[in-house]
């Protein structure tokens, strides 16, 4: 996903700065710290490995924090030199001897940390959540715990639990052979006791170990922002300021926000270790015919959306007499050859070239990924609703090629004084979100169940 071209707005933020660092009695002075950054030709930060901040994907870097750290990156007109870092300690240290411009750990921000660095603006709030395993005895009270909370050395975490020890008898262990995820799979496979994550973390982890479950709530409200070196100027800072402002008012935080986060806000403990199960247990025959006629999807999706639509079951029938893993009515199964809905192989055919048609008709100036989860929503409740429901978020002032704003307007299918006004009227709109919805979650499941070898 590209930025927007920002060049002209650059420029004009540097101007500002270059007044706001202006003497009163002689010429400008040109910011430092922006000034060399600009001058080098890149932008140095500092990170971590993981789910929420950057790692090596299929497709390439990947990450929230680094599509974040790329975007503005571009904004600059800068390429990004990024450089994961093992230790917070370590990278903070680097920070601090200006050889890093910005760290960036996708980590919340705590008083002790504020004291000792500079912070761009906070552009997202997580909660911190004391963590244990589903099925263990849960905890009253942090303070009467028999096993000690773990922590990653430096990190949020451990600043607040320093925090609650200093004034109680906490029992408190930080590590530096661990990140926070490593922690949640520990707590969930039984190796400790308690550790405390945030909330996007233990969203992410969620996915994959369902049996975490929250003891209580630590922290309520804390933001995330990315650090600065304490002594220099605040050119840099002036500038993460004016690209948060930007990217908030064009949208593009809030696409990119759903495309990590969007999904997987709701946790169902029932459903996600029943889909686990499925996974290992019931998905193996029929996933040589889910490779075999995924084309150029990925199979796992279209495995992801079976489980969704049937949960494998091949004789499976609906209410509005659907069948097979694929749920196809029968107008669709004559219109690709599917004799037998209920016969597994015909009907994952016949689903993945119908969901392949439907994707080619997604206009093509809707870009990925959000011209796939359209695409699923039309296979849910047919092209035509879909398109109402882009119609109605084009009324409204929103953007009919973002999925982000489209998923708001599909419940109002079901809302008369909407639907009277669409050309295919009434629909299920807000089963369609929530469909969407879980199949993302199962494909994420599957990608890392597949990772694995679990699959």
């Amino acid at each position: 996903m590209q930025l927007p071209d920002y060049k002209n707005r650059l420029k004009a933020v540097i101007f500002i700065v270059l007044c706001f660092f202006a003497t009163s009695c002689g010429a400008p002075k040109v910011p430092h710290a922006l000034s060399t950054l600009l001058e080098r030709g890149s932008v140095k930060v500092g990170t971590l490995y993981g789910a929420a901040t950057y790692y090596n994907g299929a497709e390439g870097p990947q990450g929230f924090e680094y599509e974040l750290l790329a975007g503005f990156a571009d904004y600059l007109g800068v390429t990004l030199d990024l450089y994961p870092f093992y230790s917070y300690e370590a990278m903070l240290e680097q920070l601090e001897e200006g050889n890093l411009d910005i760290v960036a750990t996708g980590d919340a921000v705590t008083q002790a940390l504020q004291d000792r660095f500079a912070y761009g603006p906070a552009y997202q709030t997580v909660s911190q959540y004391l963590v244990f395993k589903a099925g263990a005895s849960r905890p009253n009270n942090i303070e009467n715990l028999s096993f000690p909370v773990v922590a990653v050395a430096g990190s949020s975490q451990a600043h607040l639990l320093h925090t609650i020890s200093s004034d109680s008898d906490v029992l408190v262990t930080t590590t530096e052979d661990s990140d926070s995820e490593e922690l949640l799979q520990q707590v969930a496979e039984g190796d400790i006791a308690y550790t405390v994550a945030d909330s996007n973390r233990l969203a992410l982890q969620r996915r994959r170990y369902p049996n975490l479950a929250v003891a209580s709530t630590l922290n309520e409200t804390m933001p995330m922002a990315w650090a600065l070196n304490r002594v220099q100027d605040d050119s840099i800072k002036a500038a993460m300021v004016e690209y948060f402002g930007t990217v908030h008012q064009s949208g593009w935080f809030t696409v990119l926000e759903e495309k990590y986060f969007g999904h997987i806000r709701q946790f169902d403990y029932v459903d996600s270790r029943a889909f686990n199960k499925a996974a290992e247990r019931t998905l193996k025959p029929y996933k040589p015919w889910f490779q075999q006629y995924a084309g150029d999807l990925d199979w796992r999706l279209l495995a992801a959306m079976s489980y969704q639509e049937s949960h494998w079951k091949p004789e499976a029938v609906s209410r509005t007499g659907v069948r097979g893993l694929m749920m196809l009515t029968m107008d669709t199964a004559n219109d690709w050859d599917v004799e037998d809905r209920t016969d597994p192989e015909q009907s994952i055919r016949g689903g993945a070239r119908y969901f392949a048609s439907l994707l080619s008709r997604i206009p093509a100036r809707i870009k990925e990924p959000d011209r796939t989860w359209m695409a699923m929503a039309a296979y849910n409740i047919g092209m035509g609703h879909l398109e109402d429901a882009r119609i109605l978020t084009e009324r409204q002032g929103g953007n009919p090629d973002l999925w982000v704003d489209v998923k708001q307007r599909l419940p109002q299918l079901r809302q008369k004084k909407y639907y009277r006004t669409t050309r295919y009227g009434y629909a299920r709109g807000d089963e369609a979100l929530q469909y969407v919805d879980n199949i993302r979650r199962y494909y994420d499941s599957l990608v890392w169940l597949d990772e694995q070898q679990r699959i």
